[in-house]
């Protein structure tokens, strides 16, 4: 047997939880015939209160130790002096420096632009606009006032990126396109651009096409519908690219999100899977939330694992991916996609769909049979 896959799990809040609990299912290890360990820890708003963070830090810590993690949705309260977004201590804690978010067509809904092919925002997780130091001066409330705020990005958060977001392009025979805005922020900006410069050059077989944000944000309505696109992004870009990107698609819940933190060779050392989405509060109990991006986190996480020496992974992390796309195919949606089928059926129709193709790929590697799901 193959050494065994231990999981960091990130326990959330409202219906980020009920997700979370929906998706499991699919990583159970005796459906996938793998050796999984799910080692859970508690970032609900209330623990990450009672322990001051703490408890942030221990997950960190522990996806240090394993390499792997998967996220539920969390709260992050809007006052001064609360605990904060836990996301921003993860990523620190992690070293993450690459947020990379995958736009693609779901089957049976019918996307807001004439996008085909995917797009893959890859986006710079710290710095920039986050966490930057922030300032007021003059009379509070007079039209004198003004706001200040010191932003830093560093060379190499701006390797990371370009060098993964040309290495993925080449990878999938994508374009890198896109950029941030060097003309006007020569020095600020203009250090992602050279980044982006360099690794085209190490890449010379990658189409390489730089464009000013702005004007990417217009071309995402025609570039999609030629070939698949892989977008450079600083922190903050990004972050609002990626949103759009996934709503060009039809919705923000189908699709993954994946932190990682790379060594000096751009090798992943940590991947944190999570849905891009937030916890719903108002669908909390219902049982009627999209479980599409948790789905595809789980595929994401077994995808990472399998690089890092599981191969039976790979396997399971594509006949999770394919399932999930596959329900949606064949109409079993959420209403949020125009279909009238609950989380819960959602999550069914994937597991015995998971299950079916592994029973077709055989038995596991030490020749036992994949069991059937328990519902």
């Amino acid at each position: 047997m193959s050494d065994a896959i231990e999981i960091v799990v990130c326990e959330g809040d409202e219906t980020g939880q009920e997700l979370l609990e929906q998706a499991l299912r699919v990583l159970d290890g005796d459906v996938l015939a793998l050796p999984i360990t799910l080692r859970r820890v508690d970032l609900t708003l209330a623990n990450r209160r009672r322990t001051g963070n703490g408890v942030v830090h221990e997950a960190a810590a522990a996806m240090r130790a394993c390499g792997l993690g998967l996220k539920a949705a969390t709260v992050t309260p809007p006052g001064i002096g609360d605990v904060g977004s836990p996301n921003r201590i993860l990523r620190e804690d992690l070293g993450g420096s690459v947020i990379v978010r995958t736009g693609r067509r779901i089957p049976g809904v019918t996307p807001l632009a004439p996008v085909v092919h995917p797009i893959v925002v890859v986006r710079m997780a710290v710095g920039d606009a986050y966490g930057a130091e922030e300032s007021r001066s003059g009379r509070p409330g007079s039209l004198d006032e003004t706001a200040q705020r010191t932003e830093h990005i560093s060379r190499r958060s701006c390797r990371d990126v370009a060098e993964w977001a040309v290495r993925h392009a080449e990878a999938s025979g994508a374009v890198v396109y896109g950029g941030p805005k060097w003309t006007v922020s020569a020095v600020y900006e203009g250090l992602l651009k050279e980044e982006m410069d360099a690794a085209a050059a190490r890449h010379p077989g990658v189409t390489y096409r730089p464009v000013l944000v702005d004007a990417a944000y217009a071309g995402l309505l025609n570039e999609a519908g030629e070939h698949g696109l892989v977008i450079p992004a600083l922190n903050r870009d990004g972050d609002c690219l990626a949103d759009l990107v996934l709503g060009l698609f039809g919705s923000i819940a189908g699709a993954e999100s994946v932190l990682l933190a790379l060594d000096d060779e751009l090798r992943p050392v940590v991947a944190m899977a999570e849905a891009p989405h937030g916890t719903a509060p108002s669908l909390e109990g219902k049982d009627i939330a999209n479980p599409m991006a948790m789905l595809l986190a789980c595929a994401a996480v077994l995808e990472h694992a399998s690089r890092r020496g599981s191969p039976a992974a790979g396997e399971a992390a594509r006949a999770i991916r394919d399932a999930t796309l596959g329900a949606a195919a064949a109409g079993i949606r959420t209403v949020d996609l125009g279909g009238t089928s609950t989380t819960t059926e959602v999550v069914d129709a994937v597991l015995e769909a998971v299950v079916r193709r592994l029973e077709t790929a055989g038995p596991d590697q030490d020749g036992r049979a994949r069991p059937r799901p328990v519902r």
